[in-house]
């Protein structure tokens, strides 16, 4: 199986990258993974509880910010929010940008998005990486 390099971006690199990450990783742990955020804010707790329900653990990522990783090529850029993808700055090389729109699960007014919301979200993002390494 040939590496690949993956970066997942999002906006605040808090739930819907850092969930994605944790399932390339574990479905592809020889391929390179990263997540950012073009404004990153934090990995949030509910992200890392529902991580955990299906056995992946997040708990020690950090969120990181896009600049980290400018210059650096990619086979794939995956953006997994609109706005990350209007944002998204260029990387050198022949790397593929994917563009998932995956709703924000802590879309509540006070950032207390519910459980069940993560936890949709979770079983979206690990759905569409199953498709994707299907057709990689």
């Amino acid at each position: 199986m040939v590496k690949k390099k993956v970066l997942i971006l999002c906006t605040g690199n808090s739930c819907r990258s850092q969930m994605a990450e944790g399932f390339f990783k574990k479905y592809r742990p020889s391929w390179e993974i990263r997540s950012a955020g073009t404004n990153p804010v934090g990995v949030n707790k509910r992200a890392i509880q529902v991580m955990a329900e299906v056995g992946i653990d997040i708990s020690a990522n950090r969120s990181k910010s896009v600049e980290e990783f400018l210059g650096n090529s990619f086979d794939y850029i995956i953006t997994v929010c609109d706005n990350a993808k209007e944002a998204c700055p260029s990387f050198p090389g022949k790397g593929q940008y994917i563009h998932w729109s995956i709703k924000d699960p802590d879309c509540s007014a006070a950032g207390l998005g519910s459980l069940d919301n993560f936890r949709k979200t979770r079983d979206e993002i690990e759905a569409r990486i199953k498709d994707f390494l299907g057709e990689v």
